[in-house]
């Protein structure tokens, strides 16, 4: 089978990675476009491959393969143009490398033998410096779309050094969501955390040291034991008179949180059940102190 030749429509920082990684895993760079020009060259030199075109059009010609990595807003609006092209998709594979939005914001608009799909790296980006190691090796990546499309992209991410995964194209906004929980919602609570040590008269560096060997030991306990094995603490306990101080400290010194505190304490408790191990009545007496205020 032929190799597919790529073209990259968006120079940014993912879109100069997929040029300068795939063609080294032997994909050749077609041709790279962006808004701007400059991008452009730029991303083409890094690669050391690809010609670069004014166009996205231009661009998607000379290729069988094309990656449409603008910012989310303008991915609809480019495959558009492009569709409005008549026959310049036909047969090839089009993707976009979203995290939020799925393979169905590439709407075909009757044109024939494309295919689409999205291909996410679950991975933060820095701008590109020669040397750099791959961003994608040993990440995890997920792939949605047509058949033709989730096979190719498979293959490229394995190119890639990546770990592929495959998701239905109806739950690519809940895999985002489950992605900014456990990461970016992740922080939120660490801040949660460093205030409430700041109030020990501790710095915010001292409290994150203090802090991290817990947090790493319990990923670590997550994913040998999983989500219910893993948890432990008062709730875990049924210490009704534990969390009791806590909820009425944190409303004395750090108000702001109290109902972040609330709402994470009604669903660990749910967690808690889950193991089974709480003592009679201190389900009920934790349920108690979890309710909203008034109800």
């Amino acid at each position: 089978m032929t190799t597919p030749s790529i073209a990259i429509i968006g120079c940014g920082r993912v879109g100069t990675a997929l040029a300068v990684f795939l063609s080294r895993a032997g994909f050749p760079l077609a041709g790279v476009a962006s808004r701007s020009l400059a991008s452009a060259q730029n991303t083409a030199r890094l690669a050391g491959a690809g010609q670069v075109f004014d166009t996205a059009m231009d661009a998607a010609k000379n290729s069988t393969t094309l990656f449409i990595t603008t910012p989310d807003a303008a991915i609809e609006g480019v495959f558009a143009d492009l569709v409005a092209q008549k026959g310049v998709l036909s047969g090839k594979v089009v993707f976009h490398c979203s995290g939020a939005l799925s393979s169905c914001i590439l709407a075909k608009g009757g044109e024939t033998g494309v295919a689409t799909g999205s291909i996410h790296p679950l991975q933060s980006f820095a701008p590109y410096a020669p040397g750099q190691a791959s961003p994608f090796e040993g990440i995890n990546i997920s792939v949605e779309g047509d058949d033709r499309a989730v096979v190719e992209g498979t293959k490229m991410v394995e190119a890639l050094g990546g770990v592929s995964f495959t998701i239905p194209t109806r739950a690519k906004t809940l895999y985002h969501a489950a992605a900014v929980v456990a990461s970016n919602y992740l922080v939120t609570l660490e801040r949660f955390a460093v205030d409430l040590l700041k109030e020990a008269d501790l710095s915010e560096a001292r409290a994150y040291e203090i802090l991290s060997p817990l947090i790493l030991g319990t990923l670590s306990n997550i994913k040998t034991r999983g989500t219910v094995g893993a948890l432990t603490g008062p709730v875990a306990r049924g210490d009704s008179d534990i969390v009791a101080r806590h909820m009425a400290d944190i409303e004395k010194v750090r108000p702001e949180y109290s109902e972040l505190y609330r709402l994470l304490g009604q669903y660990t408790l749910k967690i808690a059940k889950e193991g089974g191990d709480l003592p009679n009545g201190n389900a009920d007496r934790l349920e108690a102190l979890f309710k909203p205020p008034g109800s």
